[in-house]
């Protein structure tokens, strides 16, 4: 009998462990009166040119640590569409049940697939995907800006759409102009540098995504993501950040938005040691300086200490304590209450050719 049970216990461990699913954390703080939500907001499946079914993406998610996906199926072009028959709103519907048992948000989006201008552009946010099948795309994209959709404009670097000059159409400024452009992909598997100065430019909110057709296969990393500074983790709260801007783009070891978000970001990432320094004249003080976010930050000095020297580079690495050494080069040192050390963080661009640029205060007496 203890034999029996004994067998039976193992074999329901080992069924259980079998079918145990780990999930990847991000680790990316919250910043001050906000959540940082991990999205993906442009992805396919075979209800377009896809070749995964939409649960697949919910899973993709979870396993990799995200909070809101939206699949974006193609409206014009579905080349699986003999052998998969349904309406547009069909991988929403398929992926929404697991997506409320995972607790991934899942934003109700379509692309509207046309060439340039105005190329592909994405509506996340919409009600119903079937009646932005329109003959005049700009009836498309009016139908889903009528039903309150967030509407970006996706790839604007494209090779296959603009393969010589990434241009700003006409058709574009039409959009931007009747709140039919909210905001534009910077990021698709490679920065787009045009789209970043453009997005700085009119205020567009910036997106980066996988555009992922196929299944989803991070081997080391993460994938490209939208960061959203959500006042809440729900589908309101994303909403709401998005048309007001917050947000930043997140991609292998680099961090792209405003610097008003990029820096209270950078200091909410660190426990800096906040002992005074007492530092001297020819005098060395160290700062320990605990990094608990996935990225290396890497620093390079600004301009030289009054009074004290800094190392001219610094890497804080990831869920590591980094030692900042000071060392003293002048009497005035001593009478000196605080110090100021600037950095420029290297992997947090701004814009095209502008990197954040961030103050330490040490307490020195």
């Amino acid at each position: 009998m203890f034999l029996r049970k004994f067998l039976t216990l193992v074999f329901v461990v080992t069924v259980l462990l079998g079918n145990a699913q780990s999930r990847k954390i991000i680790n990316i703080p919250d910043i001050e009166g906000y959540q940082t939500l991990k999205c993906d907001f442009h992805m396919h499946t075979v209800f377009s040119d896809g070749t995964v079914w939409p649960t697949v993406r919910i899973d993709e998610a979870w396993k990799e640590g995200l909070d809101a996906i939206s699949i974006t199926d193609h409206i014009e072009y579905r080349p699986h569409s003999i052998d998969v028959v349904a309406d547009h709103n069909r991988s929403y519907e398929l992926a929404e049940p697991l997506s409320k048992q995972k607790d991934i948000l899942l934003v109700h989006g379509a692309e509207i697939t046309r060439s340039m201008p105005p190329g592909h552009l994405n509506a996340l946010f919409i009600t119903n995907a079937n009646l932005l099948e329109r003959d005049d795309v700009n009836d498309a994209i009016k139908e889903a800006r009528d039903q309150g959709a967030f509407i970006m404009w996706n790839h604007p670097c494209w090779k296959a759409q603009q393969p010589d000059t990434t241009l700003w159409w006409d058709e574009h400024s039409y959009l931007f102009e009747n709140n039919m452009m909210h905001g534009i992909e910077v990021f698709n598997w490679g920065l787009c540098p045009e789209a970043l100065a453009w997005a700085n430019e009119k205020n567009l909110t910036i997106i980066g995504s996988t555009d992922v057709h196929g299944p989803m296969n991070v081997k080391n990393g993460h994938r490209p993501m939208t960061l959203v500074f959500a006042k809440s983790r729900t589908e309101g709260g994303l909403k709401e950040a998005m048309f007001s801007g917050r947000t930043a783009i997140y991609f292998e070891n680099t961090l792209v938005g405003k610097s008003a978000l990029l820096e209270p970001l950078f200091f909410a990432s660190l426990e800096i040691e906040e002992k005074p320094l007492k530092l001297r004249n020819e005098l060395d003080k160290t700062v320990s300086i605990r990094n608990n976010s996935d990225l290396d930050y890497e620093l390079e000095l600004v301009q030289p200490g009054v009074g004290f020297d800094a190392p001219t580079k610094v890497t804080l690495k990831a869920q590591h304590v980094t030692s900042l050494t000071l060392s003293g080069n002048s009497d005035e040192i001593g009478n000196t209450r605080k110090l100021n050390v600037y950095y420029r963080v290297k992997n947090m661009l701004t814009d095209v050719n502008e990197n954040l640029v961030v103050t330490f205060t040490f307490r020195n007496n």
